[in-house]
């Protein structure tokens, strides 16, 4: 990790050396410790590098302007997984060919930047390096305001760029689900006040979805596999668990989500068709796996919205893109009378436009920058929503 860091470094350099560049020298910026002269609709650079995407995107305001995605996904392919030192070394080449490529998208210059956005945690630590040294390196240099925010309210904060300009009706439940986390959210305020009613004890769903596409023999990443798979397969094929809903478990867990033990099962079943020389269905199996990890992250989250009397559903993660759970979330909240929102798909996935977002959001707000004394945080809490 020492060599890592010091590469780290050194680019973080580099883009500091470009970011003089194109800053011009002869305008009065403002101090990068206050809050934006344009607080009504801000042009923030968002910069999002906790897992395998380099993600570059530009808002006005709750406008889009830009996201540009870099994805080493291909690299990581090979291992069946995302290899930590791999996606740093990425997010380290990627940085400056997204960031020129944002701009360019955007139509706008550095220098016309009222604010930076950075991804500080949670994520991979040696990923998160790279973006939040990048972040600083563009802040010192053009002397622009930096905040650093939470990546799980970022995708929440996704919701603001909808395309038909709705905006976001708080409080709102938020159900979280991608690779790495599986989180359920009570957001009163986006800005202030998020609260964890639960999350994964184990596996995340994402993770879940790759282990179980490996065993069934399908290429990573899993989550858009079994989906393909499971399309033409009988989701009540097989009865698989559903993980921590059991009474004793509602009592202690009644928002936790588990899927490590849905994964053994699956396992554990298809060693047993394979001993006895069954010649089994494959998309069966996907589409009963499938159903039972929806099944319990709808039944949870829709529960959290009447418990809490709070009629509306928000979803966000790269898993929000399988077919079938935004198919089972409309019928769940169709039945329950909850109002359900989906940020574009484009926007679901760890992209740097949810970063500017929520940035912008602060700004808006009249949120102070942070300080540059903040690091990469791999375990920053959801209720911390800027550092």
């Amino acid at each position: 990790m020492s060599q890592l860091a010091g590469e780290t470094q050194a680019g973080a350099a580099r883009q500091a050396a470009r970011a003089r560049q194109v800053a011009p020298s002869n305008r009065e910026a403002p101090s990068s410790r206050s809050v934006p002269e344009n607080t009504t609709a801000p042009l923030v650079l968002g910069i999002e590098t906790s897992c395998d995407e380099t993600g570059i995107g530009i808002v006005r305001g709750s406008r889009l302007l830009a996201n540009v995605i870099s994805s080493s996904m291909d690299e990581h392919a090979r291992y069946g997984g995302v290899v930590p030192e791999v996606a740093a070394r990425a997010h380290l080449e990627a940085m400056q060919p997204a960031l020129v490529q944002a701009l360019a998208d955007a139509g706008v210059e550095l220098h016309e930047i009222d604010a930076i956005a950075v991804t500080s945690g949670p994520g991979l630590a040696g990923a998160l390096m790279v973006g939040v040294a990048a972040a600083k390196a563009l802040a010192v240099a053009t002397d622009k305001p930096l905040y650093a925010v939470n990546h799980l309210v970022g995708h929440v904060g996704a919701d603001v760029l909808r395309d038909d300009g709705t905006e976001i009706d708080l409080p709102t439940i938020a159900l979280l689900v991608s690779g790495g986390h599986t989180s359920l959210l009570h957001v009163r305020d986006l800005v202030s006040d998020v609260e964890l009613l639960g999350e994964t004890i184990d596996d995340a769903a994402g993770e879940a979805f790759d282990k179980v596409a490996r065993l069934l023999g399908l290429p990573y990443p899993g989550g858009p596999q079994i989906d393909r798979v499971a399309a033409g397969g009988d989701p009540r094929a097989i009865r698989f668990p559903r993980g921590l809903s059991k009474a004793k478990d509602m009592e202690r867990h009644r928002y936790d989500f588990s899927f490590s033990g849905l994964k053994t099962a699956v396992a554990r079943w298809v060693e047993r068709e394979q001993d006895a020389g069954t010649d089994f269905s494959i998309a069966d199996v996907a589409a009963s796996f499938r159903e039972a990890v929806v099944d319990i992250l709808l039944t949870k989250a829709v529960a959290a919205c009447v418990d809490r009397g709070v009629p509306r559903l928000l979803l966000g993660g790269g898993v929000v893109a399988n077919a079938r759970v935004r198919e089972l979330a409309q019928e769940r909240c169709d039945a329950a009378g909850i109002q359900l929102r989906i940020p574009p798909l484009s926007l679901c996935t760890d992209n740097g436009a949810m970063i500017a977002a929520l940035g912008a959001q602060l700004v808006m707000a009249g949120k102070q920058p942070s300080t540059l004394s903040f690091s990469a945080d791999s375990t920053l809490p959801v209720t911390q929503i800027q550092a």
